[in-house]
């Protein structure tokens, strides 16, 4: 038998994936978190161009293109009020090796990082592959993440805390005071938070903060990327920041791991970034209202489901077998333990597709609910 490591046998493949692989070619796909909205022209077009003009041929520097790291922190700046260093930003092939990096940076074996429950696959996954021990904290009865259970929660091998706001799974996105709360508990007991903010723009009700905007020392790192803002998921760039010191611990991961960020991407997302963000409004004024026409279908059928306020997501409590008499229907929605234990008994769905084949997925549901029941 061959010899794998201890921590990739800790994981397993994405349970998200699974039932994408049970399902048919044909069928209605509302477990794929994608905007259906096409890459800005703006943004393609800046690709295109620096590809023909042979800017896109080699290796950028590790960090990305200083212009790029300029334009993130002029988002942020405007976005947040973030006094940002362009030389304190890292640009990663996706949010995803954003969350990586900033892991394995940050965590030793036998530390616990506390991660929300339910919450986004990789939070366990990646913390298992560092050698670290995910603590899963449960969530509020409206889905969003406590203060006051992260602050319960933490140990003397605490070392790190996860959260995210819009949030994966479950569209919750968090309050003011929560967010302070949040810099509050990593500044006291000198923990890091790493706050994965890539559905920053999808906000229905409320607004969208950033513990960076209150933390008082530099136990905050922040995860965010073009994939979600810009419905820019294929082109794979996202960026982390955090203090001179901490992006230099995990600069030393990604020049490794990856050297660089695809180059095409990143004049893509400076692009995007300093472009018309026009799309940006379409998309979530769109969200908003599919989620709106999912809620309206869930009260008809009889199925309970905190309100998402942002993302593209909604948790509905479901019955045993729903999911599995969903997919028999040719609708497929992922169970709510691919995303924690305490996500049992509900269905993550994803409602990033078009309103008619929401509608019709919606038929299909009624008539899963009706035989789970």
């Amino acid at each position: 038998m061959p010899n794998f490591s201890d921590r990739v046998e800790r994981i397993s493949i994405s349970g998200i994936r699974e039932v994408f692989e049970a399902a048919g070619d044909d069928a209605i796909n509302l477990g794929l978190g994608q905007p259906d909205f096409p890459t800005p022209d703006h943004a393609r077009q800046a690709a295109i161009d620096a590809i023909e003009a042979g800017k896109a041929d080699a290796y950028t520097e590790n960090k990305g293109t200083r212009s790029l790291r300029e334009a993130i922190a002029e988002k942020h700046r405007t976005d947040q009020g973030i006094d940002l260093d362009p030389s304190n930003v890292i640009a990663t092939a996706g949010g995803s090796e954003a969350l990586h990096i900033a892991l394995e940076a940050h965590v030793d074996a036998g530390d616990e990082v506390l991660i929300p429950d339910p919450g986004f696959v990789s939070y366990d996954a990646l913390t298992k592959l560092t050698g670290g021990e995910p603590v899963p904290v449960p969530l509020r009865d409206d889905l969003t993440i406590d203060p006051a259970a992260i602050e319960a929660a933490i140990t003397d091998d605490t070392v790190a805390f996860v959260v995210n706001s819009p949030g994966n799974p479950t569209g919750a996105v968090s309050s003011e005071e929560d967010v302070r709360e949040f810099a509050r508990i990593a500044d006291e007991h000198d923990v890091l938070c790493i706050s994965d903010e890539v559905y920053e723009y999808t906000v229905f009700e409320g607004e969208h903060y950033s513990p960076m905007e209150f933390t008082e020392t530099d136990n905050v790192v922040v995860i965010n990327s073009a994939s979600k803002l810009f419905s820019m998921t294929g082109w794979r760039l996202g960026w982390v920041y955090g203090s001179e010191e901490r992006v230099e611990r995990m600069l030393r991961v990604h020049q490794y791991a990856q050297a660089c960020a695809s180059a095409p991407a990143q004049y893509a997302a400076e692009a995007a970034l300093r472009g018309d963000h026009g799309v940006v409004d379409e998309m979530t004024a769109s969200f908003e209202r599919r989620r709106d026409l999912l809620l309206d279908g869930f009260d008809e059928i009889g199925i309970d489901c905190p309100t998402p306020q942002g993302a593209f997501y909604a948790m509905p409590r479901v019955p045993e077998g729903f999911v599995d008499e969903c997919l028999d229907r040719g609708v497929v929605v992922v169970p709510g333990e691919a995303f924690g234990e305490h996500g049992r008994g509900h269905a993550r769905i994803s409602y990033a597709t078009d309103e008619s084949e929401l509608r019709e997925a919606l038929d299909v549901m009624a008539d899963a609910y009706e035989a789970a029941k």
